[in-house]
């Protein structure tokens, strides 16, 4: 299978992977991934039914040998120059958003920001990003709305 692959669905395809690395899909970063595609402008225009056809393919691929490196090479065809950090921005913020980034979606990233050629200094400042942004307060939970 080689799905035909959008430049937003590149960048769905890494937040998935980054969501499914620890083999398990939680509710709080799928969360995060809507709340992206609802509020950024790299995804204006983009038709939300997609989602479920690059989910398709994306676990899929992970289910076979060297699906992890079939998915980075689909994203790194449909990327446009300049959208290499977006992307792992991107998948620095699933990672982060419920609190916890576990062994395996660190190694995912790890592997990620090689392949996509991040440095390792723009890295570090994205990874600190993504953690500052998805902070809680003491006493709140993951998935607890800020109070206001």
């Amino acid at each position: 299978m080689n799905p035909v692959v959008s430049p937003q669905d590149a960048l769905v395809a890494i937040m998935l992977t980054t969501s499914a690395a620890d083999e398990r899909l939680s509710t709080i970063e799928l969360l995060s991934i809507t709340r992206i595609i609802d509020h950024l402008p790299a995804f204006q225009d983009y038709e939300h039914e997609r989602i479920r056809m690059v989910s398709g393919w994306v676990f899929e691929m992970m289910e076979v040998d060297d699906g992890l490196d079939a998915i980075i090479g689909l994203a790194k065809d449909a990327l446009p120059d300049g959208f290499n950090e977006t992307a792992y921005a991107l998948a620095c913020d699933v990672a982060a958003a419920d609190g916890s980034v576990p062994m395996t979606e660190s190694h995912w990233l790890q592997i990620l920001r090689q392949e996509l050629a991040v440095g390792r200094l723009p890295a570090a400042a994205i990874e600190r990003a993504a953690r500052a942004r998805h902070l809680r307060l003491p006493g709140q939970e993951p998935g607890q709305p800020a109070q206001g």
